[in-house]
This record gives structure tokens, sequence and C-alpha cells, in this order.
């Protein structure tokens, strides 16, 4: 493992964007239920690269933040904000709704063209692009024994679903992998981004508890 920065890129810009972004919400939670400092860190991380590691084990492949240790200092950054700058960084809700949701569909983006890069169906692709994006939320939910996002009424897995869709759509129609990963970014981030503003949630199940 190394701590050597990559050659910054667009993608890996936001990438690391995403990253700090997702290590805070994940620490912001974790500093509301009195955890210590290790215990909001290993929230922080499970929250910034739980999706991509699950992703990778999936396909096999070697887990990304094995060969470059930077997502460890982003998220020790996360947590040297959320500690010095406390009240600051949680008030700014709506900036880190728009770093989230931009890491939501860059994760998106990336799983997908890793699964396809291994050679798996675009079915498979699809699976993996939700997982790369909202699996971290759902190690977190769970560290901090809550619902997962996810399996609320919220809009945010099915924005994956629908930009995995858009990339199969534009793939078909014979756009290239930017065209059709610039595309299916956009889909998922529009997608939370109006399902939030307009607040469009999926319908709940109502059954009825019984006793056991």
């Amino acid at each position: 493992m190394t701590f050597e920065l990559p050659e910054l890129t667009f993608v890996s810009i936001l990438d690391y964007v995403g990253t700090l972004a997702f290590a805070i919400s994940g620490i912001r939670l974790a500093s509301a239920k009195r955890f210590d400092l290790f215990g909001a860190y290993v929230v922080g991380l499970a929250t910034a690269i739980g999706g991509g590691t699950v992703r990778d084990l999936l396909l096999d492949v070697p887990v990304f933040w094995m060969h470059n240790g930077i997502y460890f200092i982003i998220n020790l950054v996360a947590l040297l904000l959320v500690g010095v700058l406390g009240k600051v960084v949680i008030r700014q809700k709506n900036t880190w709704f728009i770093f989230d949701t931009i890491g939501l569909g860059m994760f998106a983006v990336i799983g997908i063209e890793k699964t396809l890069a291994e050679g798996f169906p675009f079915w498979v692709a699809i699976v993996m692009g939700v997982l790369t994006g909202s699996g971290g939320g759902v190690v977190r939910d769970v560290f901090l024994n809550d619902i997962p996002l996810i399996f609320r009424a919220e809009i945010y897995a099915v924005a994956c679903v629908l930009g995995g869709l858009a990339y199969w759509a534009f793939w078909a129609l014979g756009f290239d992998s930017v065209g059709c990963g610039l595309v299916c970014g956009i889909v998922v981030i529009l997608s939370r981004i109006i399902a939030v503003r307009y607040h469009i949630n999926l319908p709940t199940l109502r059954g009825e508890e019984h006793e056991t």
C-alpha cells in the first residue's frame, strides 16, 4: 500500500470529493450518537469505501484501497473537519448533500465501468453500480443500528438504477464509455436532486405488526 497521490484527473478529483463527503456524512452521524474518535473514524471509512470494497470482493479483483492509502488520509481529514469545525460543517447540509450526490453518481459510474471491464454482463454492472454508490451507506447504518437508507422511502439506490439503465441505453445507441458515463452520472445526480427537491418517494408497505 502506498500513500503517494496518483495523477489527478477530473474523475479522480470527483472520486476524492465524493469520498470526503461520504466520510463526513458517516462521521457526522457517529458524532450525533457520541461515538469516540476511533469509532467515528471507522464509521466514516466504512461509509466511504464500503460499497467499493464489497464490489471488488464480488468481482474477485484486488480491493481498490489496498493499492492507494489516500482514502485513509481523506477519512482522517473528514474526522478533523468534523472535530475542529463541528457545528460549521454540520450546518452545511445543502453543500454536503450536493457533494454526496455527486459522489453517488461518480461511484455508480465507476462500479459499472469496472464491472464491464472485467467482462460481466450489463445487468451485473448495474447491480455493482448500485452497490458501489449506496453500499457504504448500508454498512454505516448497520454500524449505527439504523434502518439502512436504501430500505426506506427516499430515492437513493433507485437513482443509481436509473443511471445504470441510462448508461446501458446510450451504450446500445453506440456511445463510447465516456459519453455513457457522463449520462449515467447526470441521471443519478438529477434523479436524487429532483426527488429530494419535490419530495418524491417510493411507496411504503404498511403491514400489521404481530406479537410472537
